[in-house]
């Protein structure tokens, strides 16, 4: 009996070690903050071309997640769209919207039936949400020339 219970713990310390020896620790992943470099992620125009965050330094970058089922996005749009036509002609400035957890028939549909002329990205593995740590929609980020993140909007902006 002595026997069977000391081979049982021997086994049951063995388990315990070889579990803890191959399982991996979480790593919690970083997410940016205002005032540090911006992630780089790659995103899809809704031509399918991919542009990295990256490839925008020199320019100021305007970043919304969106949704057209989010009825605070939709409230802001409009006042999003003025701001996207008055800078439509400056190089320096970089506005991005990118579509979070919607369809992108959805967002074209809305566009157009709105009259709107918003670019839209796409990013299906939600990598830049993710980097952004973001919590809802609509988020707004701004990011200088040297790729700084300068600001961060939770809610309408």
């Amino acid at each position: 009996m002595k026997n069977k219970t000391v081979i049982l713990l021997a086994l049951l310390i063995v388990g315990f070690l070889v579990v803890f020896m191959t399982v991996k620790p979480v790593q919690k992943r970083e997410v940016a903050r205002v005032g540090s470099k911006s992630p780089n992620f790659e995103l899809l125009d809704i031509n399918k071309n991919k542009i990295k965050l990256d490839d925008l330094k020199g320019s100021v970058v305007f970043i919304n997640f969106w949704a057209t089922w989010c009825q605070s996005c939709i409230e802001e749009i409009p006042s999003m769209d003025r701001l996207f036509k008055s800078f439509s002609t400056n190089s320096e400035f970089k506005p991005i919207t990118i579509l979070y957890r919607d369809s992108l028939n959805n967002a074209l549909n809305f566009l157009k039936t709105n009259n709107y002329s918003l670019p839209i990205y796409l990013n299906p593995d939600e990598s830049a949400a993710r980097s952004f740590g973001i919590t809802g929609v609509p988020e707004t980020y701004i990011i200088d020339k040297r790729g700084i993140l300068v600001r961060k909007v939770i809610g309408p902006a």
